[in-house]
């Protein structure tokens, strides 16, 4: 009888990434906070716990780890260059993710010019995700390699996560996430602004954090000095 062979397949998924950074309290606090903002961002998603930046020691990964499963959110895998191994009762270590919130501080010449490239291509009108359907509350659209373009409005729980900018031109009542895998230059752009969250590279702002005189305005959003700024469209 003839064997039969095991059939693998590749699969390529967008993970979020974790990081937590000293003081650990402070931190927790801030991902509390998110976590009341964004009910619900994280279900379903996967996770890896960056933990390049805190470097804790191996044996309080777990305690870590059981810190952030309490808060609903499931570890799929654990990046950490500092330790060899993790314990059978740990997610899996991981090797060889692309970084798109933590750049390297040196690269060669050709990883530089790959990564000028993908700029290019992200910024490209081919790469641009034209949805002409309102975005409905508990609708996700992800496009990772370029901009969004919304033709009507997404309603309150919608999210929108964009390699590249945002442009809605009907009202933003949802969360949106421009530059999501790293790009600091990404905006925001909406006719009537309602939205529950605003984010530009990971940083964000929640409705309750901005000023009331862009409630039901055209606004643009962009990222200046770590901070996001959130100011009329003119």
């Amino acid at each position: 009888m003839q064997n039969k062979s095991i059939r693998f397949r590749a699969r390529s998924f967008v993970a979020f990434a974790l990081v937590p950074e000293a003081p650990l309290e402070q931190w927790l606090q801030d991902l509390d906070r998110w976590i009341e903002n964004s009910p619900g961002f994280f279900k379903g998603r996967p996770v890896v716990l960056d933990l390049n930046v805190l470097k804790p020691q191996a044996a309080e990964i777990g305690a870590l780890v059981a810190l952030i499963a309490e808060r609903g959110i499931r570890t799929y895998a654990i990046e950490a260059d500092h330790i060899d191994s993790l314990g059978n009762d740990l997610p899996p270590k991981l090797a060889g993710a692309r970084k798109t919130m933590i750049e390297e501080e040196q690269v060669d010449a050709e990883a530089q010019a790959q990564a000028e490239q993908q700029a290019k291509a992200a910024q490209s009108p081919s790469n641009t995700l034209i949805v002409d359907q309102p975005v409905r509350s508990g609708q996700s659209i992800v496009h990772p390699h370029g901009d969004v373009i919304v033709m009507g409005s997404a309603s309150f729980g919608s999210e929108i996560l964009a390699g590249g900018s945002i442009h809605v031109y009907g009202t933003l009542r949802g969360r949106a996430f421009a530059g999501a895998w790293g790009d600091r230059s990404a905006r925001i752009f909406c006719r009537r602004n309602e939205a529950e969250l605003l984010a530009v590279d990971g940083w964000y702002r929640t409705a309750e954090d901005m000023e009331p005189s862009m409630h039901g305005k055209a606004i643009q959003v962009h990222l200046e000095d770590n901070a996001i700024q959130v100011a009329p469209l003119n």
